[in-house]
């Protein structure tokens, strides 16, 4: 149940959005408000995607974070929780990312789901999941928490979106009915030398169990994946901080090869 009247939710979300755009970090929100709870923190998450689409910005898809039991040891949480894309979001693959507009980001590697039907929990299960995609493509993620040093508790994080920031999905798309994305395999590189390594395993032993889970937890808002959707079905490996001049590449077995460059 919401501890935090309407009123003090939008001025939140007005908050930590506009420390998104300006690029500025911020205390994390229990701070001052340390009876937050999961409940206001998805609501100021929600305020926060009602302002961009009330500004003329589509979702374009969503994410799942803290699947991996790395992640969740790297940033000191043990729950997943969700976030949303919008088309600003978006980056080319192989383009450059301009890092003063960001506060201090991170790269992860990802498997993304394309859906060609729309998902709906509760009981949503991989199967389900499998059934309803088109495809699946290496996916990075730039994940950068408006909070000071990257700190947050749950409840902040997920209203800072997930600490969403930008993303890119490309390289050779396959078929997840045809191939075990358990064992798939990366490598993340950043400057030609291997910084990580990890199996799709690592997202919650599958990562179509992610999206399940993610369809189980709209279904909590009676909200749904809808068809044609970019899901990021959260981190395999440990994110790896990046910075003006660092170049970023994935290599996905059976997915090809995709990079990023930060000026």
């Amino acid at each position: 149940m919401s501890t935090l009247d309407a009123a003090t939710i939008d001025a939140l979300a007005e908050h930590l959005e506009t420390a998104e755009m300006e690029a500025r970090e911020v205390t994390k929100i229990t701070d001052r408000y340390p009876a937050l709870d999961l409940d206001d923190a998805y609501a100021i998450q929600w305020a926060i995607r009602r302002r961009k689409e009330a500004r003329g910005h589509r979702i374009v898809g969503l994410k799942m974070g803290l699947t991996s039991q790395a992640k969740m040891r790297q940033m000191g949480v043990s729950s997943p929780t969700y976030g949303f894309l919008a088309d600003d979001f978006q980056v080319s693959e192989g383009s450059a990312v301009d890092t003063r507009r960001l506060i201090h980001p991170k790269v992860e590697a990802e498997i993304a789901f394309m859906t060609s039907a729309p998902l709906r929990g509760p009981g949503c299960h991989v199967g389900q999941v499998l059934a309803a995609t088109a495809f699946v493509m290496p996916a990075l993620e730039i994940i950068d928490s408006r909070y000071e040093n990257f700190r947050f508790d749950l409840p902040s994080v997920v209203a800072d979106n997930s600490s969403s920031s930008r993303f890119v999905a490309g390289g050779a798309i396959a078929d997840p009915r045809t191939l075990d994305l358990r064992t798939v395999g990366v490598v993340l590189e950043k400057n030609g030398e291997v910084a990580e390594m990890g199996v799709g395993a690592a997202v919650l032993n599958h990562p179509a169990a992610s999206v399940a889970l993610l369809a189980n937890l709209l279904a909590e808002r009676d909200e749904e994946i809808p068809a044609g959707s970019v899901i990021l079905s959260g981190a395999i490996t440990a994110a790896i901080a990046v910075a003006a001049g660092d170049n970023v590449t994935l290599h996905v077995h059976g997915m090809g090869t995709i990079g990023l460059r930060f000026v």
